[in-house]
């Protein structure tokens, strides 16, 4: 019989890559993991691993017997789910993770619902990028999260983890208002007009609206977040290398950098409304769409459920400003 522990073990070391990955990620000994996987090997009665260099692979058919352990964990998900639907009330620890600027502004009015509704659940928030959900989710450290995904930086397609759609919204250009050139009011004009159909016309909208500021410096998210990949591939897009003078992850310091002339940068809607002073704000044929993301097979717990509600009822409470439902055009 198979190791359901086990079975985890093999799934994140192809997830993850290495051994010591592994351990980290799980508090196990990087020693204790190669053992477990030993074990699991000798369970199935045939290589699962092999070396190469200095890293551990999967044979074929540990890459065959993860895609099992995927469903068996995802069914054990459904369990639990059930069990936990079957007790009275909605309560417990719910670990919550979410990106900066859903962390000020759905996640607070998405705690007042559910302190409303289930004052006996115990959310407890924690900020990480999109980008670090997943493993976060499979190690058991986060519950669900708000995550998000731009054009130019799809995400990825993962089987161990759902996800139900939010909000989808315009970014936006910021550029410094007291020293807005005339290429960028030009640029602002030519954003209220229709851009062509078409992905050629969104590449060609895109080099109108930032060749403008192809020579200023910029300020993007960290490095290895999506938010950073995003604005360079948006850059990149428009035909030019972005010059990166500032790297940080609040949109709000994002616009009190271009306001204090440090630069341009990019915003989703909900960060720029209502629209700041000392900037100017082009919205752009690019989009980000915001999510809620929980483990395969976990959507119907009571605790993932009602934090699903409460997060749509605090998005559904933000469209009057001008947000757009993930279902609409």
């Amino acid at each position: 019989m198979l190791d359901v522990r086990r079975l985890h073990l093999l799934r994140e070391l192809h997830r993850r890559g290495t051994i010591a990955a592994v351990a980290e990620a799980l508090t196990f000994t990087a020693s204790a993991v190669s053992q477990q996987l030993g074990v699991l090997e000798r369970e199935a009665g045939v290589p699962l691993l092999e070396r190469s260099g200095r890293r551990v692979v999967l044979t074929p058919a540990g890459r065959s017997l993860v895609a099992h352990a995927d469903a068996v964990l995802n069914r054990l998900e459904q369990a639990a789910a059930e069990l936990a639907g079957a007790r009275d009330g909605v309560g417990g620890p719910l670990r919550i993770g979410t990106f900066p600027s859903g962390g000020h502004t759905i996640v607070p009015a998405a705690l007042a619902e559910l302190a409303c509704r289930h004052p006996a659940l115990e959310p407890m928030v924690r900020e990480i990028d999109s980008a670090r959900v997943s493993d976060g989710l499979r190690a058991g450290e986060l519950d669900v999260a708000l995550v998000h995904d731009y054009d130019f930086v799809p995400a990825s397609p993962d089987t161990t983890v759902e996800e139900v759609p939010l909000l989808e919204e315009p970014m936006y250009l910021v550029t410094r208002a007291a020293t807005a050139t005339t290429r960028e009011s030009d640029a602002t004009a030519t954003a209220t007009a229709p851009a062509p159909a078409g992905p050629g016309g969104t590449l060609a909208a895109l080099a109108a609206l930032l060749g403008p500021c192809a020579e200023v410096p910029w300020i993007t998210a960290r490095d290895g977040t999506t938010g950073h990949a995003m604005a360079v591939r948006a850059c990149q897009a428009a035909g030019f290398q972005p010059r990166i003078r500032h790297q940080v992850n609040d949109f709000r310091t994002v616009i009190a950098l271009v306001a204090a002339g440090q630069g341009a940068g990019f915003v989703p809607e909900m960060a720029a409304v209502p629209s700041p002073a000392g900037v100017v704000l082009t919205e752009l044929p690019l989009f980000r769409r915001s999510k809620v993301a929980f483990r395969a097979g976990g959507g119907a717990h009571p605790a993932i459920a009602a934090f699903v509600a409460a997060a749509t009822a605090a998005v559904d409470g933000m469209l009057g400003a001008g947000g757009r439902s993930a279902g609409s055009a």
